[in-house]
């Protein structure tokens, strides 16, 4: 299956911090070894991703932001998932 640039710069972070599975890695790569304007932009994503681990590499945000973030985050997809809910007709 094809898949267009957008998608795969989108997807290029994925891959560089190794989150995503092994056939969308595969799908990206092929992709970009056929494509050089996503190539190239995988290289800038991957040196800019290695600038931050050098500048910030031991920096973890404290336990209590990411627990204050979980909780927003659940909180927003609780609101949209309600907000695609068709309304009451009772």
């Amino acid at each position: 299956m094809e898949m267009d640039c957008t998608a795969v710069l989108t997807d290029v972070w994925l891959m560089l911090d190794g989150e995503c599975d092994e056939a969308t890695r595969a799908r990206l790569q092929h992709h970009m070894d056929h494509c050089s304007p996503c190539i190239e932009a995988y290289g800038i994503e991957e040196k800019v991703k290695s600038l931050l681990s050098r500048k910030c590499g031991g920096d973890k945000a404290p336990d209590s932001l990411r627990a204050r973030l979980s909780i927003e985050i659940r909180r927003s997809v609780t609101i949209i998932e309600n907000s695609d809910s068709p309304a009451d007709t009772a």
